[in-house]
């Protein structure tokens, strides 16, 4: 976390009150690369970057649940300095202990909330003060009502922005509003902090004042401007085989046929 976000939080700790800190992107390493050649290791069905689970010491996919024992060696060149880059919820839990000693931290998200009722037992700990730091995922986003809550972080909010999708724009304006809604929620009243590369974007500049009509506009124009929904009609087609020359023939031939 930054300087900033850090003096906040032991500002609202000495005070008496309650963090929230929200990083949409768990596991520990985002992904697994080879600085030597450049490799990054991925799913072999998916071909989509790995991210490194600590925990479980073991390089998962977040997209079908392709699991693999992490990387010794490079396999592309043999180097065996790989390194484990980028920032899950598991990593920034590390992180937040061992910068608040004293206090306790607890993490939610899907893969340390998979025993039966881990959800209630969290949030009844949480409200009751016996958990200083709550951090997590979107799901503690959406919906929790904790008065003492004087402090909501938001410890990268890009993430959501460098999804080729075109929707990103309005999840992640929809996660930050949400989230935001977390604090302030009590007589003291509370805090919201940001952290971004880009303070500019729509998505998070109109979050930062609440202000949905004007994000709404931009995000519309831009839609009409592409020819995106609501404007006109995407349809996703999926084309799956074993044979990776098979699915390209196929899928060139479909695409003629449109």
């Amino acid at each position: 976390v930054s300087d900033g976000l850090d003096y906040a939080m032991r500002e609202a700790l000495k005070d008496g009150g309650q963090v929230m800190l929200l990083l949409n992107r768990r596991g520990f390493s985002t992904h697994i690369h080879c600085p030597a050649c450049g490799f990054v290791e991925g799913c072999k069905f998916c071909d989509l970057a790995l991210t490194y689970h600590k925990q479980r010491d073991v390089m998962l996919c977040h997209y079908c649940g392709f699991e693999k024992e992490p990387l010794q060696t490079c396999p592309t060149c043999g180097q065996s300095a790989v390194r484990y880059q980028g920032l899950g919820t598991e990593k920034l839990q590390a992180e937040i202990e061992d910068r608040f000693k004293g206090y306790v931290v607890e993490r939610m998200d899907s893969d340390s909330m998979r025993r039966p009722g881990s959800h209630g037992k969290v949030l009844s700990a949480f409200r009751r003060g016996q958990i200083h730091i709550l951090l997590g995922t979107q799901m503690i986003a959406k919906g929790l009502d904790f008065p003492n809550v004087t402090l909501v972080g938001v410890v990268n909010a890009d993430i959501g922005l460098n999804v080729p999708d075109f929707r990103s724009a309005e999840r992640t304006f929809q996660l930050l509003s949400q989230v935001a809604g977390r604090t302030g929620r009590g007589p003291r009243g509370g805090k919201v902090l940001i952290q971004t590369y880009t303070p500019d974007h729509p998505s998070i500049c109109l979050a930062a004042k609440h202000d949905y009509a004007k994000f709404a506009l931009t995000e519309l124009a831009t839609r009409q401007a592409h020819h995106y929904p609501p404007f006109q009609r995407l349809a996703r087609v999926i084309i799956r085989s074993r044979d990776q020359q098979a699915a390209s023939d196929f899928g060139d031939r479909m695409a003629g046929a449109f």
